[in-house]
């Protein structure tokens, strides 16, 4: 077979804020320690997430508001690459797109970001935290119900501005993002999944090439992490038997434990009224038929009632 040389810059197409380009700036470093010699160039993008990033996400359209435009961009042959933190990602991606590369996973775990308390158990009754994240504000007034919670949305900045400014007493965020920040000290206490179950996919970056674009897949595949991946796949699968592409208040969350899988996943009301979970372990290479049975529990013990009545909350 004859060799086909890559192309002369590779464009990595991201969001345009500082996380967003952070980490579209590790994956060209990725590359060109894999790739001596390659040109990168990266195009920063903005999102419908970013342009009406004081409306909540469901009004937006749900997670596809964060990539819309950088698959377009892809599709339309103006770049080679999107980076992706895969927490944002739909479960189902647009036909003629595929995934085929997922780096080593950052921190998986949400934390506490407050000025005053060490843990949320610190916090005093009718203390305001912060977080848009229907998945959290379910998980958050199930465990802790005399919180007040407000919806701030916006870059990881921008919620740090809101706290410092005593917009409120302290956010949720996830770990990898303040990690690739270089703001791990803000960080007050790190949450137990037991506790905050996280997004599917979340700590994970994406890489997102055309299905036929096969110089781009020769260069990343190096990149990517087969133990990522896979436990990735595993809770995409819980999130798309439960209509994942949709923001909705659900966590699936993989482990590696020897030859087996473990994964664990919830559905739940944002008001923490109910909260539906449930788990399955078994062979690691069966890992996305896993996640599509521990969907499909889920389901049948009433996540279709609650998944239902959020989608109608969000309206069309």
């Amino acid at each position: 077979m004859p060799h086909t040389p890559p192309p002369s810059t590779l464009r990595i197409v991201s969001r345009k804020s500082q996380l967003a380009l952070r980490q579209a700036g590790f994956v060209c470093a990725a590359l060109q320690d894999r790739h001596p010699g390659l040109a990168v160039e990266i195009i920063g993008v903005t999102t419908a997430a970013d342009r009406f990033s004081r409306r909540p996400l469901p009004a937006l359209g749900g997670k596809g508001a964060f990539v819309k435009e950088l698959e377009q961009a892809l599709l339309q042959g103006a770049a080679d690459l999107a980076v992706h933190s895969m927490k944002d990602v739909p479960a189902q991606l647009p036909a003629g797109l595929s995934m085929p590369a997922l780096m080593r996973r950052e921190d998986p775990r949400d934390v506490l970001v407050s000025k005053d308390c060490a843990a949320l158990t610190e916090l005093p009754a009718g203390a305001r935290v912060g977080t848009s994240s229907l998945r959290r504000q379910c998980q958050l007034k199930a465990g802790y119900p005399g919180l007040r919670l407000l919806a701030l949305r916006g870059n990881v900045e921008s919620r740090l501005e809101k706290l410092d400014q005593g917009e409120c007493d302290g956010l949720i965020l996830a770990a990898a993002g303040l990690k690739r920040l270089g703001l791990e000290d803000r960080i007050s206490a790190f949450m137990a999944v037991e506790d905050m179950l996280p997004a599917a996919g979340q700590g994970a970056l994406g890489l997102e090439i055309r299905e036929d674009d096969r110089q781009t897949l020769a260069l990343i595949a190096p990149l990517n992490h087969p133990p990522t991946a896979l436990r990735v796949g595993a809770e995409r699968a819980v999130s798309l038997s439960l209509y994942g592409g949709c923001h909705l208040p659900i966590a699936a969350y993989a482990e590696i434990e020897g030859e087996r899988l473990c994964l664990r996943a919830l559905a739940g009301r944002p008001d923490g009224s109910r909260v539906e979970k449930n788990q399955i372990q078994g062979p690691l290479e069966q890992g996305a038929a896993l996640g599509r049975e521990l969907g499909q529990r889920l389901l049948r013990q009433g996540a279709d009632e609650i998944l239902a009545e959020v989608l109608d909350d969000a309206g069309p």
